[in-house]
């Protein structure tokens, strides 16, 4: 069966994935964008944004390697777009223009109907209602034999880890302070969920851990 993972998800030194106040200005809260530095000057996410260049090195084989074998992916609302509520149209089409980074059919988590969207690219997006096993369902059988990626955010990453689901979470550990928002890991017990880590790899910008599925898990 194919995995599913969570990879270049970057939390606070203080264990936040998104800062306070989200918003269309700040999608990622107050102070959230931060989280990422260590991922945008590299050649990978350059390359996603249409641009040439960019670091390589230790940052860039933690990035690339998330987009690897990965058949299909899933997302909490808020990844795709800031509505809530019922969809007052259909405009809003994501946070990536018509030609997201996707490339793979995109499950996005709602309590509310709305048809498929194809954009370029090879990324169709899919509206799920029903829940986060539904979602994995219809992400596994898109997906084949290749792995589903967990987009996030937090609420949805938070989801999946109290349901034991995940089988490999890849952290990025920024060198920040956010003091409040979304907190990844409030309320939940890691080696419980089955999970342990297996790499731990620091750079000058940031900390990676990769979380893996143990074989039994423990009692």
């Amino acid at each position: 069966m194919s995995k599913l993972r969570v990879q270049s998800f970057s939390i606070s030194l203080d264990g936040y994935g998104a800062g306070p106040d989200q918003s269309l200005d700040h999608p990622l809260g107050v102070g959230g964008m931060a989280l990422h530095d260590w991922a945008f000057t590299t050649r990978t996410f350059r390359q996603m944004f249409g641009d040439q260049g960019g670091a390589t090195g230790i940052d860039d084989d933690f990035a690339a390697r998330g987009f690897r074998n990965i058949g299909a992916w899933i997302l909490g609302r808020n990844m795709f777009g800031p509505v809530r509520g019922p969809w007052p149209d259909e405009n809003w089409k994501g946070w990536w223009g018509d030609n997201p980074p996707y490339h793979t059919p995109v499950f996005v988590l709602t309590h509310y109907p709305r048809a498929p969207i194809t954009m370029r690219g090879g990324t169709t997006f899919h509206f799920v209602t029903d829940g986060i096993h539904a979602a994995l369902q219809a992400a596994r059988a898109a997906a084949g034999a290749l792995d589903v990626r967990l987009g996030g955010g937090v609420a949805t990453i938070r989801a999946y880890l109290a349901a034991g689901l995940i089988d490999e979470m890849h952290l990025a550990i920024s060198p920040v302070l956010l003091g409040s928002g979304e907190h990844l890991f409030s309320g939940l017990n890691l080696p419980k969920v089955g999970l342990q880590r297996t790499e731990h790899v620091p750079t000058p910008n940031a900390t990676h851990v990769v979380l893996t599925r143990r074989h039994e898990r423990p009692a």
